[in-house]
């Protein structure tokens, strides 16, 4: 009886969570972080502009030899909307697990399409890649990762080497990349959102993830729930690692069964956690690199 009381009250407590994230985007999950797991340095600058910013959550745990792995975290939304500061409780999940991890925000629609966002991306990865031995981190184990829209855009980072030339980088600097319910093959788009963003009906071909998984890239994570109404996760996810096993990359796959497109990356959170292992499966990946 006291287990299903359990049961019974955390399913309560993710419900009330993924209610209010719907009115108020993540406030209920970030109100409930802890404060000594990490050390939070915000609105570090990677360029000019504005929305060309990011915090960095530093582990209070001693980094391990060469320092802590790296993870620079890119939301979805669309690419016409979203806040790092909405995504407080991927930066603390991540830190109270000894990894440096860098929120990001990035240039959105109307103001920019693609693929501009994609230039900001990779501007802050540069930056991570530049600064993290300062905050404690290792240079050598940086991995780029987002959901939804934010995995699209670490998917072109990690596979597609035109947008780390625009810093003098290659994808091959990276340690590995992870998605999480991202979309990789859109096209044609249905979302009247989305359209506009990728110039429909002039969607570039090489504007979709999938067309540059056909050579060896760098360790890869996939991650998607099986039910998933809004990324069709067969068309993308299976098809992307199926892709990129049959080109000889190293490509972790997971399916989650009790969640769906938001509450996959909610499962970060410290109430939702019951919900899916997704942060035990990040971390491992992470961790089980070569340099580790």
């Amino acid at each position: 009886m006291k287990t299903r009381r359990l049961m019974m009250f955390s399913s309560g407590l993710a419900a009330s969570a993924l209610a209010l994230t719907a009115c108020s985007p993540t406030l209920a999950l970030n109100a409930l972080l802890p404060d000594g797991t990490h050390t939070l340095t915000p609105d570090l600058a990677y360029g000019n502009d504005p929305r060309q910013r990011l915090d960095i959550y530093q582990p209070t745990t001693p980094a391990p030899p060469g320092g802590h792995p790296v993870v620079l975290f890119f939301y979805g939304g669309s690419w016409n909307s979203g806040e790092r500061n909405d995504y407080r409780f991927i930066g603390e999940a991540l830190a109270s697990r000894g990894v440096l991890t860098l929120v990001a925000d990035y240039r959105l629609y109307p103001r920019v399409r693609y693929p501009d966002f994609l230039v900001d991306c990779a501007g802050a990865l540069a930056f991570a890649l530049r600064e993290a031995p300062r905050f404690g981190g290792n240079a050598e184990r940086v991995f780029v990762m987002g959901h939804s829209a934010g995995a699209y855009n670490a998917a072109m980072l990690a596979l597609d080497g035109r947008w780390l030339a625009t810093q003098g980088l290659a994808p091959e600097r990276l340690a590995g990349w992870i998605g999480l319910a991202g979309p990789y093959d859109f096209v044609p788009i249905v979302n009247p959102d989305v359209r506009p963003v990728f110039h429909h009906p002039n969607v570039p071909p090489d504007s979709q993830p999938i067309r540059h998984a056909d050579q060896h890239a760098v360790r890869s994570f996939l991650g998607a729930a099986r039910e998933d109404a809004v990324v069709n996760p067969q068309r993308n996810t299976a098809q992307l690692a199926e892709r990129l096993q049959r080109a000889g990359t190293d490509v972790t796959l997971r399916w989650y069964e009790r969640v769906d497109h938001v509450s996959l990356v909610g499962a970060f959170a410290r109430p939702l956690r019951w919900l899916a292992p997704v942060l035990d499966d990040v971390e491992a990946f992470i961790k089980n690199d070569a340099g580790s």
